[in-house]
């Protein structure tokens, strides 16, 4: 599967099913450069995985929204809740241990844990 971009727009639909992996990245970042075609390459073994990219230079608003102040930053999410954060390029081992890690994930757990941490925000 190829990578989506990602956007304000189509957002909130798309990190709402599955698994998703989404890469903040921008142009002139060397790092981002390096992890880019990890990335693709994941991209293409995990079909039934969407990977998005999002463009901080273009979508500053959704890159503020995460809160990323470093690049490139990863984020996954599994069933509309976010799991994993991280600012850095991974090497193509901890790519797919990651991918792994959040394929096995109880999502009972973590539905309940999410569930409760929002509560916890609201008080």
């Amino acid at each position: 599967m190829a990578t989506v971009t990602l956007n304000a727009e189509n957002h909130d639909t798309t990190v709402e099913d599955g698994i998703v992996l989404i890469d903040f990245w921008a142009g002139w970042c060397v790092p981002c450069q390096r992890f880019a075609p990890i990335f693709e390459e994941s991209s293409e073994t995990h079909e039934d995985v969407t990977f998005a990219k999002v463009d901080t230079e273009d979508q500053q608003q959704l890159a503020m929204r995460y809160g990323v102040t470093s690049i490139p930053t990863l984020v996954a999410y599994r069933e509309g809740i976010p799991v994993f954060s991280q600012a850095g390029a991974l090497p193509q081992s901890a790519l797919e241990d990651l991918i792994g890690q959040v394929k096995g994930l109880d999502m009972d757990e973590v539905k309940k844990a999410y569930a409760e941490a929002q509560e916890n925000e609201k008080a």
